[in-house]
């Protein structure tokens, strides 16, 4: 990824990664019935791409914290009542369920994935790439084209191989996240979550000067349209109390083609406008309460995905974000990039 122009400086990083996964089927291996078991390790390298873009959003969803290597999902989930409804316990990444779109799957930059404000809520962040925590989740489908489903996720996310590693005591609280949706001809759906335990205000304090301590929570709205064979468009919006955290709400929206070219049948085209809206009294990269901010950063991305060989996938990106963190000092930022997948 490559910050070309604005933002915090400009230069180019790397980043990659590296995931072994493994299925099982426990009703063929022991005869449990309905039962399955899953295991993602992930091992991850590599430069802060956004240290350089400055944003909230994320210009690259692969991009972590720290260099290393990590046991990322581990979990057994069991089938009932004919398979419409399931129950699964383990470390687990709750934006794979809650909140997702495949239209929405095509882009590099981290906005289009989980909302940035339930991504970014509570005391530690959310059970999410590049860490995830111990959950339960329970889903139920009352007919094909509608389902419900709920999960308790330890609020402190970590796993064997991440700082300080996995936590069973859940003494950081839960995150308590539901969504029901309809899946027919596209698929829409609302969700709801909150956090049990509170956490500080970001610009209230009590007569002593602490922060009062408020429940973080939200609302989110997501949607995708198929339009025609070939494009599909969709839509987000997330609302969050905007008292613990400084995005108080955000949207994307886009569209995703796969063009009708004989020589390139498994390519996909996708265009995409991602905003967060910044709580009163945000402080931008530490930026002293005067100092003139704006009320949102806006993320542009066009990009570009195409299977060269049934095992590499190439795909070029091109970002333009404005007011990156909503700080007014920072310029306009533009990041070329190019990720390549492959599967072996």
């Amino acid at each position: 990824m490559d910050v070309m122009k604005g933002g915090v400086r400009k230069g180019a990083e790397h980043l990659d990664a590296l995931t072994l996964s493994a299925d099982l089927d426990l009703e063929r291996a022991m005869g449990w019935r309905g039962a399955s078991a899953h295991v993602d390790l992930l091992n991850t390298s590599g430069g802060a791409a956004n240290e350089r873009a400055g944003t909230l959003q994320g210009v690259d969803s692969l991009e972590v914290g720290a260099q290393r290597g990590q046991v990322y999902q581990a979990w057994i989930q069991q089938n009932f009542a004919a398979d419409r409804g399931s129950l699964l316990v383990g470390l687990y990444d709750v934006s794979g369920e809650f909140g997702a779109l495949d239209s929405a799957g095509y882009f590099m930059s981290a906005g289009f994935g989980m909302a940035p404000d339930l991504a970014g809520s509570g005391r530690n962040g959310v059970a999410a790439y590049p860490a995830t925590a111990l959950a339960a989740r329970l889903s139920w489908a009352p007919t094909e084209t509608t389902y419900v489903q709920a999960a308790v996720v330890d609020a402190r996310p970590g796993a064997p191989g991440l700082e300080p590693g996995l936590d069973t005591s859940f003494d950081d609280g839960s995150l308590l996240i539901a969504e029901a949706g309809w899946t027919g001809a596209g698929k829409i759906a609302v969700g709801g979550w909150t956090h049990s335990r509170r956490a500080d205000d970001q610009r209230e304090t009590d007569a002593l000067g602490a922060p009062l301590q408020r429940r973080a929570q939200g609302v989110y709205l997501i949607g995708e349209q198929p339009l025609g064979e070939r494009a599909t468009a969709f839509a987000k919006l997330s609302v969050s109390d905007g008292d613990t955290q400084a995005i108080k709400a955000t949207w994307q929206a886009g569209l995703q083609v796969q063009p009708a070219l004989a020589s390139r049948p498994n390519s996909t085209l996708a265009f995409g406008v991602s905003q967060v809206r910044l709580a009163d009294g945000h402080r931008a990269n530490g930026a002293d309460a005067g100092q003139d901010l704006a009320k949102a950063e806006t993320l542009v991305e066009l990009t570009w995905s195409d299977q060269l060989t049934d095992k590499v996938r190439i795909q070029p990106d091109l970002q333009y974000v404005r007011r990156p963190s909503g700080d007014r000092a920072l310029k306009d930022a533009v990041i070329a990039g190019v990720r390549i997948q492959v599967a072996f």
